[in-house]
């Protein structure tokens, strides 16, 4: 009986309006059970409901990698500075600041006519990898710019992908290009 009476009908709605949220923003169901309370079968429902097809399946991914390599690296140093400076701002738990902070990366990448590259799942990954200091922001030694970067990057040397892009930069067909002109 104790554990009947714990069981709140008003959380239980918060946590279906918010893992409702999520899929809309493209999170994936391991996500989404790091993020709500709710059991997998009923966030499986939801999931179907919500975004009308089944959730998308395998693993999510693990590496570092991706947030270092040249344009990933330009649209999450853009995410986590925006992110760390809600953290700073507002009071609200993490997984609001997270959608809020891919919310304005979006309207930012949005307004300079470029594809985002990275996703809602991406994102919270990223967060999840500086939470756990397999990353950090490093600021460049010519812009002054914060950037993800390898947790024992010097900052002495380091210069970011914008002051100092790589050869073939811009130079792939069909993609507008993120270098300002």
């Amino acid at each position: 009986m104790a554990a009947a009476s714990t069981k709140s009908v008003l959380n239980d709605s918060r946590q279906i309006e918010r893992a409702a949220m999520l899929i809309q923003m493209g999170a994936r169901m391991q996500v989404l059970e790091s993020e709500t309370e709710l059991s997998y079968e009923r966030l499986l429902r939801l999931y179907k409901e919500v975004a009308g097809k089944s959730p998308s399946k395998g693993q999510l991914p693990f590496s570092t990698d991706w947030f270092l390599s040249w344009q990933e690296n330009i649209h999450s140093s853009l995410f986590l500075n925006i992110y760390e400076y809600l953290s700073k701002s507002l009071d609200i738990d993490s997984i609001d600041n997270l959608t809020k902070a891919y919310r304005l990366y979006l309207e930012q990448v949005e307004a300079a006519e470029i594809d985002p590259l990275l996703s809602f799942t991406r994102a919270w990954r990223l967060v999840k990898f500086v939470d756990a200091n397999m990353l950090n922001m490093t600021k460049c030694s010519s812009c002054g710019g914060n950037f993800v970067s390898e947790l024992y990057e010097n900052p002495r040397s380091y210069v970011c992908g914008l002051c100092n892009p790589p050869a073939r930069a811009g130079k792939c067909k069909g993609e507008r290009s993120l270098m300002l002109q």
